[in-house]
C-alpha cells in the first residue's frame, strides 16, 4: 500500500497549504514533487521485467542482512504496484522465519493506514484502488514498517505517491518502531523539500547499499 490517492494536484490534495506553511513555498514544493514523481515513474517503466526482478532480489538480500532479528517481530511490508520493488518472496521468507507479516489497508480515505495480518495462504481481496489486501484478518501493530518510496533524499525524507497515507501513519506510531524505506538507487534526490508533516525514514535500503540515518 502506498500513498495511492494521487490526483493531479498530488500532495496539495493530501495536505493542502495549512498549518502556517507559506502557500507560495508549498505550491513550488508541490510542483517539484509532482514533476519528480512523473520522472521517476518513467524511469521505473523503463526497467524491463528481468532488471526489476534482479533489483528486487538485491533489495531483499540487503533487508535480510539488516534485519537479523533474534526474536519474532511484527513486520509491515506492502503489495507492489506501479513498478515498485517486488518483495513478495521476501514476505514469504519473513513469515516462514517465524515473524508476523502485516500489510497496510486503507479503511478510510485521508486517514492513517491499518495493518492486517498476512500469510502465504491468506485469502486476498481488492481494496481501495484495486490493491490486494488480506480478507478478514486481524489487525496488528508493527514493530518494523518497510515502506516503498518513489523518491528519497539525503536526510531520509520520502517522496510517496502523493496521498499522504504513510505520513499520517508514521506520525502516529511509536518512536520505537523501526521505519525502513525501500526503493531504487536512481530515486535518490538532493532534497524533496520536506514539509512539517513529512517523516524521515530511519534506514533506506536500495539495491546497492543500506543508508542508516540513525547513525550520525
Amino acid at each position: 500500500m502506498h500513498d495511492d490517492e494521487r490526483a493531479s494536484s498530488g500532495d496539495q490534495d493530501a495536505h493542502g497549504a495549512s498549518g502556517g506553511i507559506d502557500p507560495l513555498a508549498w505550491e513550488e514544493a508541490s510542483a517539484f514533487r509532482n514533476a519528480e514523481r512523473e520522472r521517476l515513474y518513467a524511469e521505473r517503466r523503463a526497467l524491463d521485467g528481468k532488471a526489476r526482478q534482479t533489483i528486487s532480489a538485491q533489495i531483499a538480500e540487503n533487508l535480510e542482512s539488516l534485519l537479523k532479528l533474534p526474536d519474532a517481530r511484527t513486520i509491515a511490508l506492502y503489495w507492489p504496484i506501479r513498478g515498485e520493488p517486488n518483495l513478495t518472496g521476501f514476505m514469504r521468507k519473513v513469515h516462514e522465519s517465524g515473524h508476523r507479516v502485516v500489510l497496510p489497508v486503507v479503511l478510510e480515505k485521508r486517514s492513517p493506514l491499518a495493518f492486517h495480518l498476512w500469510a502465504p495462504d491468506a485469502e486476498m481481496e481488492r481494496g481501495i484502488w484495486n490493491i490486494p489486501v488480506p480478507r478478514d484478518t486481524a489487525r496488528a501493530v508493527p514493530d518494523i514498517v518497510i515502506a516503498p518510496v518513489v523518491g528519497f533524499d539525503d536526510h531520509g525524507y520520502r517522496l510517496g505517491n502523493g496521498g499522504g497515507y504513510y505520513d499520517r501513519t508514521l506520525a502516529g506510531i511509536s518512536a520505537d518502531t523501526l521505519v525502513i524505506g525501500v526503493g531504487y538507487a536512481f530515486s535518490r534526490l538532493p532534497t524533496i523539500h520536506p514539509m512539517p508533516w513529512d517523516v524521515p525514514m530511519d534506514v533506506m535500503v536500495l539495491e546497492d547499499k543500506i543508508i542508516d540515518h540513525r547513525v550520525d
